[in-house]
């Protein structure tokens, strides 16, 4: 399975920011610290959050990041994929004839990571970020 550091620390991140919600804009440096996510890493990542309205920018010395919408509806697979990330299982392009070993058919266990990719997809589908918070607070 393929999901890059990209996709997981904009989860983390995200999550981090909805877990300290309540107290006002977050600094991507606060983020930084808590999560042990490199600072310059974060800011790449926050532009395409902010590009994909996920979170809003807000300026001055109390400022920082906030989400733009309430995160019982942001979705965990709108965050992998405002980052242009994919969770991929499969070498290959399903609507290549092509398989996976560059052949011209595909391999014998293509179906089968076929449904793995779609059953992790509708996992993130159905999973919300309130979700983890909900969990980050029964510990």
């Amino acid at each position: 399975m393929k999901l890059t550091t990209r996709g997981r620390y904009a989860v983390m991140a995200m999550a981090d920011l909805a877990l300290f919600r309540d107290k006002g804009p977050t600094s991507l440096t606060d983020i930084s610290i808590r999560q042990n996510i490199s600072l310059a890493y974060l800011e790449q990542i926050f532009i395409k959050l902010k590009n994909n309205k996920l979170v809003k920018s807000i300026r001055g010395a109390k400022g920082g990041y906030e989400l733009e919408i309430p995160p019982e509806q942001i979705k965990i697979s709108s965050i992998i994929s405002a980052v242009d990330e994919e969770v991929k299982t499969l070498n290959c392009k399903k609507e290549s004839k092509k398989g996976c070993n560059n052949k011209t058919t595909k391999c014998i266990t293509h179906n089968l990571w076929d449904q793995l990719d779609q059953h992790i997809n509708n996992f993130f589908e159905k999973v919300k970020l309130q979700d983890l918070v909900k969990k980050q607070n029964l510990k």
